[in-house]
């Protein structure tokens, strides 16, 4: 076979690619809750200020849930009046009921999310509600965020399987995110929570949604724990998704669902976007001085490849030039 040919044939394989993806750093809430330490406003405030001068655009910052049910976001108030507001950069915060959303508004926040399960059990667990019950609560909170004229994202978790209940129909994932669309949600962010989703099933999931909303609706919330959050995304990416949730240096999890590991790294991501020829917008070198600065607070190393490598080799060329 002519190699030139060979080229084009496997050119093809991914089909025609977005040009630029978001990449929707949730690292700051959805992994800093999952952690045991609790950190200092002023080093949360200082690894946000990192993530923006990488060129992050879209940070969920924290949560107005009660601060009984997760103490280390109980500062979310104080958090965003340190951050203050930086142009171009939407922060947001998980809101999860109407209590919360008049926190949220008072502290001059310009995006809402809101949180289901596609698992009964799993919802259950982590809200102690029906799926029923979670989406009458989810639509009551996007009217009224989007009559103050805030825009609401929803998070679907559970998408790919529960720890609970194992399978989760795809039908169920249908109905729910017709509902939300139907609410007025700009944007649905599809959890595999637990990282069981291999891609098949992606493909799958995707194309049954694609025939009932736009393709801009929907983004992708993929944890690692079975190593295939990358190959997840990629399906997505292929099936034309521009917005992927992903957390510094991996940090996240899920305290209702056991054996989860962290969320798709965000160094990771944007290392292969880039070198697929996609623009996310942020200096994958900075990404990574920030990914340094979410292990120092931290005080642990993180599950970040990308971020574990390029620490690698800077301390290897630190070593080289010491012994010169």
């Amino acid at each position: 076979m002519d190699p030139k040919e060979t080229s084009r044939t496997r050119v093809g394989l991914l089909g025609q690619l977005p040009r630029r993806v978001d990449v929707y750093e949730v690292g700051p809430r959805d992994g800093l809750q999952n952690e045991l330490r609790t950190l200092p406003t002023r080093d949360k405030a200082r690894l946000i200020n990192a993530l923006v001068a990488a060129g992050e655009k879209r940070i969920e910052v924290t949560s107005f849930v009660s601060p009984k049910w997760i103490p280390q976001l109980a500062d979310a108030e104080e958090l965003l009046k340190q951050v203050g507001r930086r142009p171009g950069v939407v922060f947001s915060a998980l809101v999860p009921n109407l209590k919360g959303l008049e926190r949220a508004q008072a502290a001059g926040l310009e995006e809402a999310a809101v949180f289901i399960s596609a698992s009964e059990a799993h919802s259950k667990k982590n809200i102690n509600k029906t799926i029923a019950e979670a989406l009458a609560g989810a639509k009551e909170v996007t009217a009224a965020a989007r009559k103050a004229g805030m825009r609401v994202r929803g998070y679907l978790s559970t998408v790919w399987g529960c720890p609970y209940e194992g399978h989760v129909p795809v039908e169920r994932v249908v109905d729910i995110c017709r509902q939300l669309v139907d609410a007025g949600i700009y944007q649905l962010s599809l959890g595999d929570t637990i990282g069981v989703g291999t891609p098949r099933q992606t493909e799958e999931i995707l194309t049954a949604l694609l025939q009932h909303m736009p393709v801009d609706t929907l983004a992708l919330h993929l944890h690692d724990t079975r190593g295939t959050a990358l190959a997840n995304a990629l399906v997505g990416l292929s099936a034309g998704v521009t917005t992927f949730d992903a957390s510094i240096g991996g940090l996240g999890g899920c305290p209702y669902a056991p054996g989860a590991a962290g969320n798709l790294a965000s160094e990771d991501a944007v290392f292969m976007l880039h070198g697929m020829g996609v623009d996310t917008g942020i200096d994958l070198d900075k990404l990574v001085e920030a990914g340094e600065i979410a292990q120092e607070l931290i005080g642990r190393k993180l599950a970040g490849k990308y971020l574990q490598a390029a620490l690698g080799e800077r301390d290897k060329k630190a070593s080289r030039r010491a012994q010169t």
